[in-house]
């Protein structure tokens, strides 16, 4: 496997905590604890505006498959809806009161996920914009959400070092999965939907099986906290990103590590935590603390 820095992009004044691609092909958005979140150009690789301001640290970005909107979740608890046709920020959707940490679509029940260092996952009407229900996940914060790739099942990272299961058609409990020593950071499905990652502040990357819930794997994947994993789209491999300032490429289905990309291994690659990843086709976007967005082609 072979990895190589394709661009760089720099502009942002503060580090950067959330990355998504847009719906419109070669459009990347990215935020953090500046004072407005930013759209680039991956095509012509440069700047193309500050799409709106925000008021705290945005901690999410989600862009709704087949609807003209970009969801953006707040340390303030603040989320607030983008109209790309009205190219403005619609509405706000107050319910949390303490921060945002990640936002999910669910495109077949035309629903709405927002997990919340409240310990709870709103859900919204995508159309109408209003409230649902509240699921009361945990007394402590829930970090991340990951949905199976048949739609069926959503796996919840929480600060009580849990990964929590639930059903997506009803909201019921499925598993509380057991075996990190720190907090849950991040939660994936693999490509197939046969397992459930998850990583987390204690640096591990456990496997577990989606029939069972019993853990498959521990892999001892980084050297300090992993704040993301992110599932290639159409290959078997997922990608990690770690405070320790690395990004490594694993197998979906055999686990093996197959690149590490750091600046240890002569990679230009960030020199503070890495925090957040995109996969556009075979391109990997990273994003963290040292302000950077790095885009590295990667050869399969």
């Amino acid at each position: 496997m072979e990895a190589k820095l394709a661009f760089e992009l720099s502009g942002h004044q503060n580090p950067i905590f959330a990355a998504s691609l847009s719906q419109k092909p070669g459009i990347l958005f990215t935020a953090g604890n500046d004072k407005g979140l930013v759209e680039w150009s991956l095509a012509k690789q440069q700047f193309i505006k500050v799409m709106f301001p925000v008021r705290a640290s945005v901690y999410a970005i989600c862009c709704p498959e087949g609807l003209p909107l970009m969801i953006t979740g707040l340390r303030s608890g603040e989320v607030l809806v983008f109209n790309f046709i009205e190219q403005k920020v619609v509405m706000q959707l107050r319910h949390h009161t303490k921060s945002v940490f990640d936002i999910k679509y669910l495109a077949h029940k035309k629903e709405l996920l927002i997990a919340s260092e409240d310990g709870t996952v709103s859900i919204w009407d995508i159309n109408k914009l209003n409230l649902l229900h509240v699921l009361k996940v945990s007394a402590d914060t829930v970090r991340s959400i990951a949905i199976s790739p048949d739609n069926k099942l959503m796996a919840l990272g929480c600060r009580d070092n849990i990964v929590r299961i639930y059903h997506t058609e009803d909201y019921s409990s499925v598993a509380e999965l057991t075996g990190h020593t720190m907090a849950v950071f991040t939660t994936e499905f693999n490509n197939t939907g046969q397992y459930i990652l998850s990583g987390a502040r204690d640096a591990q990357i456990k496997i577990w099986d989606v029939n069972t819930f019993e853990p498959v794997k521990n892999i001892p994947a980084h050297l300090f906290a992993i704040n993301h994993i992110m599932q290639h789209p159409t290959r078997p491999y997922f990608a990690s990103a770690s405070m320790d300032k690395s990004i490594k490429i694993w197998g979906s289905d055999d686990f093996k590590l197959y690149k590490i990309i750091s600046r240890e291994k002569g990679y230009p690659s960030h020199h503070l935590s890495v925090n957040k990843l995109a996969w556009n086709g075979d391109q990997l976007i990273s994003v963290g603390d040292d302000k950077l967005v790095k885009v590295w082609d990667i050869g399969f």
